[in-house]
């Protein structure tokens, strides 16, 4: 019998309806739109228990985006956005999915489905596996599921053959459990979302300042006078940022918006907590808008730069030089660099004119109190770490590193994806931590750096990575290269996923696979000793404790510290580590990581204050740990970027209706885009030059390295984007990312910069 074809990609077309983009944020439409999830997907009165909860103090993380809470007094109202009711909806929903539905639908059937559908079949409740050759996944026991993962992974020829992928919502005490059975076992092999994400902030800012997370903490961005935000989208991916930024402008701050697109968010903020917002019509935050082109933001930081250079050849002592001189390098080096560049030239890569890069310089020479924020628009490129590196440049040059209202602010993406690099969860780890872990816990850690996510995918594909196992995350529609990571994933002995809902790489399998369910945020974790909590860490450094609330959807469920702590005693032959014992009190857990890891004194002690604490930060203290114990200014290519007759470059975008990969609906309301994802945004001059309408179909390729890839069937609406540009979402188009595209030392895909040519449908 000849295996079905399952299908990567859902191409149907749900039914494109276009309105004029939005001009305000939130307000009433996010209160409707909140409402209306909650009473769709969930049960009533859990959805008014978690309302009370979520991101309170004793309550639980939101298991949507990383942005920090209050120190001090939370909204009683409730201190969560649209974003996060739509996250819990999403988990917390009321539909449960069953052994009998696999038993009634083959994969290949559930493939055909699009990502939306898959997401809303419900909780997975229980254990499930697709046998060699079988065309239904059926039920497994625990224990049988794990004895398999055991003989997998120890019938492998090497540990390096083995890859353990962790998406951000995985908590500190699962992931330092997991990274140090990994580590137990032999590998370094941990891949994370970081990789796709935000790596070129880690990898920049720490060469730079010496830590690869931001400066600043919510309390700075009140008190800033001037906020930069660049290639971000707040109001879609982190509204309650919003809240931040108007507080800011109410305190008499300005807000610099650098981005491709107008995003609404940043144009008018109404709070759906103040009948005064809502009466006067909210708040206007950006005070100057920056049409960068794709890509055009060095050129743009460069041409400020030069502006900033060319006040201080005039002796206006525009550059902190007390500062530069006491606690930074390469100060020379840079000048010398920014000299052979000139502003028009500058200006001209940016695709600003260069009177709108004067205003903002003006906004920058003059205020002192200076925060640059920024998230994927410019990490997810080539130069990323550049990127990233300039942005540093230009805030050393104001002494706008370690003072309150200043400083770096990288937005991170999901709930604890800074905690699990914290927990060790990354292939590259230092010997220091390594050694403080082989001692604590009497192993011996492999020293050799294991595979990030572009390397594990291409070991994969190379039959070198056998056994593929994922905590958390939907890695096939997350990645680059959707049919080459797909083709990866297959060429696995076993692929294994610890999930809370079933998304497509449940589908796209080795020649054996594992569906894992593990509790979600908001459940109750009852383990050996009792009802357990975890904690997580935000997008600034604090720490906080997260404790479920509702019954488990499935008495089946196990948590991820659980499932974890279970695997490693199946698999580890003559371990001295207490795993269960470890998984039955979660105060074990971290015990050990206060042992191993640097500024966890006390967690036991400190995690049960209501509002956590924050780790130690030494850029946000002057306290440089580089190599020579300064904040290093860097040199930075100008890129220049050409395009041939019938090219655009193309960046991967979130709808305002999904969160990463998980599809809570079909509306894009801000941009008044609704009922369809298939689609591509293109400037009116660039439609006009093709002779197309609105709504034209069309077909996508990009060529790379001499291979063309192709994504079909997108529709074109006009949208205020620079000539040249185009925008679409993701995962829908990440076949055209290319696997060996990616960003210079973090290799974070270039989902933000892709060189495509559009063609029309026959």
């Amino acid at each position: 019998m000849s295996t079905p074809k399952i299908e990567i990609e859902n191409f149907d077309y749900t039914g494109l309806i276009l309105k004029e983009p939005k001009e305000k944020a939130v307000g009433i439409p996010a209160i409707i739109s909140s409402v209306k999830h909650m009473a769709k997907y969930m049960d009533p009165i859990d959805a008014f228990k978690l309302s009370l909860k979520i991101n309170q103090k004793g309550g639980f993380d939101c298991p949507g985006c990383a942005w920090p809470d209050p120190d001090d007094d939370r909204s009683a109202i409730g201190e969560y956005c649209e974003n996060g009711i739509k996250a819990i909806a999403e988990e917390a929903t009321k539909k449960s999915l069953t052994a009998d539905y696999f038993a009634n639908h083959s994969v290949a059937e559930i493939s055909k489905l699009s990502d939306f559908e898959i997401g809303k079949l419900g909780r997975l409740t229980e254990p499930m596996i697709l046998k060699n050759g079988a065309t239904h996944y059926e039920p497994i026991q625990w224990k049988d599921a794990f004895s398999l993962i055991a003989k997998e992974l120890n019938a492998l020829a090497t540990p390096d053959d083995a890859i353990f992928y962790t998406s951000g919502r995985t908590s500190n005490e699962a992931a330092y459990l997991y990274q140090l059975f990994i580590r137990s076992f032999g590998t370094n092999n941990l891949p994370d979302c970081s990789n796709m994400c935000h790596e070129s902030s880690g990898v920049g800012l720490s060469e730079t300042v010496g830590i690869g997370k931001g400066s600043v903490t919510l309390n700075d961005l009140y008190e800033a006078e001037v906020i930069m935000v660049m290639g971000q989208n707040p109001g879609t991916n982190h509204p309650r940022m919003l809240g931040a930024l108007e507080k800011c402008k109410e305190n008499g701050g300005k807000i610099i918006t650098v981005n491709p697109i107008p995003e609404a968010g940043m144009v008018n903020f109404i709070d759906p907590q103040s009948p005064m917002s809502i009466l006067k019509g909210g708040t206007s935050l950006t005070d100057l808008y920056v049409p960068v082109r794709l890509n055009g933001d060095v050129a743009f930081l460069k041409a400020i730069m030069l502006i900033l250079l060319a006040k201080e050849d005039a002796g206006e002592n525009i550059f902190d030089q007390e500062f530069i001189t006491s606690y930074t390098a390469n100060y020379e080096a840079l000048i010398t660099d920014l000299r052979t560049y000139t502003i028009q030239e500058c200006a001209e890569e940016s695709g600003v004119d260069v009177l709108l890069i004067k205003e903002a310089a003006e906004l920058l020479a003059y205020n002192q109190k200076i925060i640059i924020c920024w998230a994927m628009g410019l990490t997810q490129h080539e130069n990323g770490v550049s990127n990233i590196q300039e942005i540093v440049n230009l805030l050393l040059l104001r002494g706008a590193i370690g003072k309150p209202g200043a400083g770096t602010c990288p937005v991170r993406g999901h709930s604890n994806v800074q905690g699990d690099r914290t927990m060790g969860i990354w292939e590259a780890p230092k010997p220091a931590f390594l050694d403080k872990l082989d001692q604590v816990h009497n192993i011996k850690s492999p020293r050799e750096h294991g595979y990030h996510v572009v390397s594990a995918i291409e070991a994969m594909h190379a039959e070198k990575g056998k056994v593929f196992f994922a905590m958390g995350g939907n890695f096939l529609s997350a990645s680059p290269d959707t049919h080459f990571t797909a083709q990866a994933l297959q060429n696995c002995s076993l692929t294994a996923h610890v999930s809370t809902k079933l998304n497509r790489s449940h589908l796209i399998t080795g020649r054996q696979a594992l569906i894992l369910p593990c509790l979600g945020r908001t459940d109750k974790d009852v383990q050996a000793d009792g009802e357990q909590f975890v904690s997580c860490e935000n997008s600034m450094g604090v720490v906080q404790s997260s404790q479920g609330i509702l019954t488990p959807p499935s008495k089946q469920l196990k948590s991820e510290v659980a499932i974890v702590s279970e695997i490693a005693n199946f698999t580890l032959q003559n371990t001295n580590i207490p795993w269960l014992n470890m998984a039955g009190n979660y105060d074990k857990i971290r015990d050990a990581i206060e042992q191993v890891i640097p500024g966890f004194e006390n967690y036991n002690e400190r995690i049960r204050k209501p509002a956590g604490f924050y780790l130690p930060n030494g850029a946000r203290e002057r306290k440089f740990d580089t190599e020579n114990g300064k904040a290093n200014f860097t040199i930075n290519t100008l890129p220049k970027h050409r395009l041939a007759e019938g090219e655009y470059f193309m960046m991967t975008i979130r709808s305002h209706d999904q969160y990463n990969t998980t599809i809570y609906g079909l509306d894009d309301r801000y941009r008044g885009i609704y009922n369809e994802r298939r689609i591509i945004m293109m400037n009116q001059i660039d439609i006009d030059a093709r002779g197309w309408e609105t709504q034209q179909e069309v077909n996508l390729f990009s060529a790379f390295n001499g291979v063309t890839r192709e994504a079909r069937k997108f529709l074109v609406i006009p949208y205020t984007i620079p000539v040249g540009n185009v925008a679409t979402y993701f995962p829908e188009a990440n076949p055209l990312i290319p696997i060996d595209s990616y960003a210079a030392k973090s290799h974070t895909p270039t989902s933000k910069l892709v060189k495509i040519t559009i063609k029309e449908v026959s």
